[in-house]
């Protein structure tokens, strides 16, 4: 297969891709304006922060799969990617202990004026009075807001220095993950109003999405704590930064922020922001991700992707349905020989019966199959009798939604 690498991946993934037979074309400085005059050819595409849009996919003529090298796919254009029958994977919690250990990094940067401090020695000035001063972390209640995998990790670096960590409780939490928060020592209270009233610390782990964009705004702040700090590595949309402004000027707050609204897109830039020079911010250039160790991982997660896509399969897509539309079931039990499921296909289409979603797997020995295959309508018995009629076929059934 032909992979387009519209950003970096390191050498060790890439010998892996050519290693399994693909021809890699390498174009790190590709943007999003020029990248649809080289995506024409191309079956898979791996993107880090480039963007990718409605005209780059529409002038991909072989693609089949968007790889986000990392979790975040709010720089692609899911959407068309669905319309155009384009698979868009990600790479979930490969970066998670990176940005976990940034998140702690912030938060003791901040309390301990470790930035602020470091600047005045390098510059030859001696200030211990004022930077002896600071609250400590032990026994402070850290709210996470978003229980990830990047949340649970900070939870369980934040145990370790003896804080309290709180999230907000909500249904469908599976067992796995609720054994986890219990071994990371987070406890869960009700609203999140009841969180923001209870932390010291409110650390933000959420995806980029039109539900995120001002979340944290004046009436979120103003249920903190007066004297709280917010820490800030997920986006930089999420936070109103004159909110943030406000409360940092009248109620003491502090902030570690990796991420800003107007934050530029590329690696080096000007740089002008109101928020990030304020004396109560420490602030970092959205590098949470930013390890070697993590950057590692995320190219394994990617190259695994690719593999699983070579194989028929995908991986943490982001732009299937959850739950395939469907009004029926049918169950086909066949002999495994070739051109039975083609005939089953064509008694569909005459009955204008369009499939959702279809699997069929073979039992041992090979010599029987069966056939699972959602459709949209309920399923006539005229139907089912000329399924069932059919050479080869062993029985067939429906169940109704």
């Amino acid at each position: 297969m032909k992979v387009l690498l519209a950003d970096r991946l390191p050498d060790d993934a890439v010998n892996r891709l050519e290693s399994a037979g693909d021809e890699v074309v390498s174009k790190p400085d590709l943007t999003a304006e020029s990248l649809p005059d080289h995506i024409a050819d191309a079956e898979i595409l791996v993107v880090r922060s480039t963007k990718v849009t409605s005209a780059a996919l529409d002038a991909a003529a072989k693609l089949g799969l968007v790889v986000r090298a990392g979790a975040g796919t709010n720089s692609i254009d899911c959407d068309r990617a669905a319309e155009l029958g384009v698979f868009v994977c990600n790479v979930p919690g490969r970066n998670a202990l990176a940005v976990a250990e940034l998140t702690l990094g912030l938060l003791i940067s901040g309390d301990r004026h470790i930035a602020d401090a470091t600047s005045d020695a390098r510059n030859g000035r001696w200030n211990k009075k004022t930077y002896s001063k600071a609250r400590g972390l032990f026994g402070r209640t850290l709210a996470i807001i978003g229980v990830g995998d990047i949340g649970m990790a900070v939870a369980e670096r934040a145990t370790g220095f003896g804080m309290n960590v709180i999230a907000v409780s909500k249904s469908g939490r599976s067992a796995k993950t609720l054994d986890r928060a219990e071994a990371a020592g987070i406890s869960f209270v009700d609203t999140l109003d009841e969180l923001l009233a209870a932390a010291d610390v409110v650390s933000l782990h959420v995806p980029g999405s039109e539900s995120t964009v001002g979340m944290v705004d004046s009436g979120f702040l103003s249920k903190m704590r007066d004297g709280a700090t917010l820490i800030n590595t997920s986006r930089g949309n999420v936070v109103d930064e004159a909110a943030l402004i406000d409360a940092m000027d009248n109620r003491g707050f502090r902030a570690g922020l990796d991420v800003f609204a107007n934050e530029p897109a590329g690696g080096s830039a000007d740089f002008d922001s109101v928020v990030a020079r304020h004396p109560n911010v420490v602030a970092t250039h959205h590098v949470g991700a930013s390890t070697d160790q993590a950057q590692a991982a995320v190219a394994e997660g990617t190259v695994d992707a690719i593999d699983a896509y070579r194989h028929g399969l995908v991986s943490n897509c982001v732009n299937l349905e959850e739950a395939s539309p469907r009004a029926a079931t049918i169950s086909v039990r066949h002999l495994d020989r070739i051109g039975v499921l083609a005939s089953v296909l064509e008694v569909l289409r005459r009955s204008n019966l369009n499939i959702s979603n279809m699997r069929n797997r073979v039992f041992a020995g090979a010599t029987a199959a069966v056939a699972t295959i959602d459709v949209n309508q309920l399923v006539p018995e005229s139907t089912l009798h000329d399924i069932q009629q059919l050479s080869d076929v062993i029985q067939v059934s429906v169940t109704h939604a």
